[in-house]
């Protein structure tokens, strides 16, 4: 039998859960200035792009608010504003970036739906290719990714508005 890694695979299974881990990644990963180590993509106003760390997909980013809240109504005019255009360069990074055939993105709101994070709410945005579902994550429990996150990071920034580093 042919073995597959999937080396990121233990580092999600072994990862404690956010209360257990000293708080809210995402509140502690906008705080830090090691946007290359938390693999930050864009900083806006009231809302950012993080990459997941463990992605459904190549180049599956986060967004989320600065301000944690559960509830998209919790937020203020502004800050739906500004998290919906984040959601839109997010998806126009991905585009110019990896040429992706289609996109999902959405929310997990509560636990019951699946938040690995309910206290703070962030959209997920996945692209998506033709022929990129295969039989390994029904069978084999593993999603094969081909680029590293570092290299995917770099690539990913190369087609962030150079406004949005500053």
């Amino acid at each position: 039998m042919d073995s597959l890694h999937a080396y990121w695979r233990m580092a999600y299974i072994e990862a404690p859960k956010a209360d257990r881990e000293g708080g809210n990644p995402f509140t502690r990963i906008p705080a830090s200035e090691d946007d290359r180590g938390n693999y930050m993509v864009w900083r806006g106003e009231h809302s950012f792009l993080v990459m997941n760390k463990f992605p459904y997909n190549a180049g599956h980013l986060l967004v989320a608010p600065y301000r944690e809240v559960p509830q998209l109504t919790d937020l203020s005019a502004a800050e739906r504003a500004d998290l919906m255009e984040t959601i839109v360069l997010g998806q126009q990074i991905l585009t110019d970036a990896l040429h992706p055939d289609g996109f999902n993105v959405g929310f997990n709101f509560g636990d019951a739906a699946g938040a690995g994070i309910p206290q703070h709410l962030h959209c997920h945005i996945v692209p998506r290719w033709n022929g990129d579902t295969n039989f390994m994550p029904v069978l084999g429990n593993t999603k094969v990714l081909p680029e590293s996150m570092d290299a995917m990071w770099e690539r990913l920034r190369e087609f962030t508005p150079a406004h949005a580093n500053s």
